[in-house]
């Protein structure tokens, strides 16, 4: 009998529909947590597709953005896109609401489209995140000029009930300054920007066809006056071949100013040519302004290693570089969680372990993982892979993590493909799912918000 792995699975959903697959796995599902779909997407004009996890502001409402939905009006490949909030409910049982904050309209009116990351929330309540395509540039696909992405500011109303306002900050003007911009960004401590895009940056062929060079990362600087332009800095072109390609976001800044992240492929010649994906490093010179240099930390060489690392690095206690990878180790390639640990010396290697590998791949095998991890206060570790599931540290040395599979998603009206984590006040963790839920305008469900806790 051949046995599909999630990614089919999920296809099979999508095209014959839901209704015998959720008796059998909610038989399947664990018992040890609880979970409450908050929200299920409906299409347009509501969202679909939730790009990313979620953010909380500090009255507890909860913050994200869908790839899809909001209106189809727009030059892009998916849908518009939206930023919604979700207000909790204000006595227990009810239910928690909805709003849809903005829909993008796309670069006919020189906005953004499809937002491929969550987002990011300042101190005053802003909230930044990027499109994939939109803004102002001269990005074509497949002979239609749609724009190369924008980062985008949504800056709540004065008087409660107000309308948000959208400001772009930066419309990528052409491939060379990044195309595609994906994942999370992060602030430092002086008020930039950091992210990534998929494609562009200036160097390398990764997809001659379509898109333009093998991503970048890049900095965004706020303006010195207010009402002035936010600066784009191109900090790293990837190149392909020995070097990553296709950077996906999620970065990580340490102490120092030193920025980490991955690319979903590049490193060498593996993984059928373009390589199994890197994790890399980079710093900043030392004069003010200065070039930024590359570091690679890891290439991903797939078979009993990693390949396809998925972003959304995390520290340890100790500084090592905790993640996820989407295909790879010692079993028949269905993934892996790792931990880099940083060089013994100056210029030392750093080491990797494998702190759980996916050895199996079915209808109610966790597998695959496609997003980032989080620590609770305690040292255990939590990730997504079709399951939510939980890592136990070891007791003593080594890395003999003990994982468990808190809760199975099973489908309509369950969510489906969860992505992107966050706790919230309690013990409880929010997040959200590509798929699932109770929206007919979306063959399987169109996403859902959901909560889970002890």
């Amino acid at each position: 009998m051949t046995v599909m792995n999630r990614k089919d699975f999920r296809l099979t959903f999508r095209l014959f529909g839901w209704f015998i697959v959720v008796v059998a796995l909610a038989s399947a599902a664990s018992a040890e947590w609880n979970e409450k779909v908050l929200y299920s997407f409906q299409g347009v004009p509501d969202g679909a597709t939730p790009a990313g996890g979620v953010v909380f502001d500090k009255a507890g409402n909860l913050y994200g953005a869908t790839t899809d939905g909001g209106s189809s009006s727009c030059r892009s490949i998916q849908q518009c896109g939206t930023v919604y909030q979700l207000a909790p409910p204000t006595k227990q049982g009810d239910p928690w609401t909805e709003t849809v904050l903005y829909v993008f309209k796309g670069n006919t009116s020189n906005d953004g489209a499809s937002p491929f990351g969550g987002l990011v929330i300042d101190s005053a309540g802003n909230l930044y995140g990027t499109t994939g395509y939109g803004g102002t540039g001269d990005c074509v696909l497949l002979g239609t000029k749609m724009g190369c992405g924008t980062v985008f500011e949504l800056s709540p109303p004065q008087q409660k009930g107000g309308t948000w306002t959208e400001t772009v900050l930066y419309s990528f003007p052409t491939a060379k300054q990044g195309y595609v911009p994906r994942g999370d960004l992060v602030f430092d401590s002086a008020g930039n920007l950091y992210g990534a895009t998929e494609f562009g940056g200036g160097f390398g062929i990764c997809d001659q066809n379509i898109y333009l060079y093998c991503g970048a990362v890049f900095e965004l600087s706020p303006p010195k006056t207010k009402g002035g332009k936010w600066t784009e800095k191109v900090l790293h072109g990837f190149k392909g071949g020995a070097d990553g390609a296709n950077p996906n976001g999620g970065l990580l800044l340490d102490s120092t100013g030193a920025i980490y992240g991955t690319t979903a492929w590049g490193g060498g010649t593996t993984c059928q040519g373009p390589g199994c994906g890197t994790a890399f490093e980079l710093r900043s010179s030392a004069k003010t302004g200065g070039a930024w240099t590359e570091k690679i930390v890891h290439r991903f060489t797939g078979g009993n290693d990693g390949a396809g690392p998925n972003g959304g690095l995390i520290f340890d206690t100790k500084g090592s570089l905790c993640g996820t990878t989407g295909g790879g180790g010692k079993g028949d390639a269905w993934g892996t969680v790792f931990k880099l640990s940083p060089p013994n010396g100056r210029n030392g290697p750093w080491r990797e372990a494998f702190l759980h590998v996916f050895d199996t791949c079915g209808r109610y095998d966790p597998c695959e993982p496609n997003t980032g991890l989080i620590f609770d206060s305690v040292g255990n570790l939590y990730g997504v892979a079709g399951v939510l599931f939980r890592m136990k540290p070891p007791m003593g040395t080594g890395n003999n993590w003990k994982f468990g599979v808190l809760y199975t998603f099973t489908g309509p009206p369950d969510g489906f493909d969860p992505v992107g984590l966050i706790f919230g006040g309690t013990d409880a963790i929010y997040g959200a799912t590509l798929d699932g839920g109770i929206g007919q305008a979306c063959q399987g469900g169109c996403g859902t918000v959901f909560e889970a806790s002890p």
